[in-house]
Formats: structure tokens, sequence, C-alpha cells
């Protein structure tokens, strides 16, 4: 299973280094990932990947660490978590923008 932590501190920015026409998608994402932690993504200028609260988060996504570690290791599975309610975004349009950066 994939883990938070590595996902939000090594693949991800690596992810938007190799490709920068997505650290420049023009959006600011809060994660709130219960029982791991809060990062923000910020695909603005280069994109940067912070452990933390943003104040300008555009879309706040929320869902437990257990069903996230899923949806790394299955992004198809994302649709069904918000289904069931375990995954939220206070922005949808915002969030469908994520199969991108998970993909």
């Amino acid at each position: 299973m994939a883990d938070t932590a590595v996902f939000f501190n090594e693949y991800l920015p690596q992810k938007l280094k190799d490709n920068p026409d997505l650290a420049d998608m023009g959006s600011i994402f809060q994660f709130d990932i219960e029982g791991a932690g809060t990062w923000s993504l910020h695909l603005k200028d280069g994109g940067i990947v912070s452990k933390g609260p943003t104040d300008d988060a555009e879309c706040v996504i929320t869902c437990a660490q257990e069903d996230w570690e899923g949806l790394l290791d299955n992004p198809s599975s994302g649709m069904m978590l918000f289904m069931q309610g375990k995954l939220k975004a206070s922005n949808l349009g915002m969030a469908t923008k994520l199969q991108q950066i998970l993909g």
C-alpha cells in the first residue's frame, strides 16, 4: 500500500519537477488526510508541496489515511470513494484536475 508521507514528501515533488506543465496548473489545494496530516499543493509558479495548511486553498480534499492510500494505489477508485462520502472536496470542479496528478 502507498504511504501518504512518501507521496507528499518524495513522489509528488519529483513528479512536479519532471512534469513542469503540471506544476503550473494555476490551482492551490489542501489535503487533510485524517490520521496522517495536512499538506498544501501550490500549482502556481513551478509547483510547491508543503507540510501544513494554507490560507489560500481553492480546493480542500478530506479523506481518511486508509482510503487516501487506497486511492494512491488505485486512482480510478476516487469516484467510488467520493460517492461513499469517504473522499470530500470543497470544489469538485477543481478536484477533477487532481486526476492528472494522481494518474
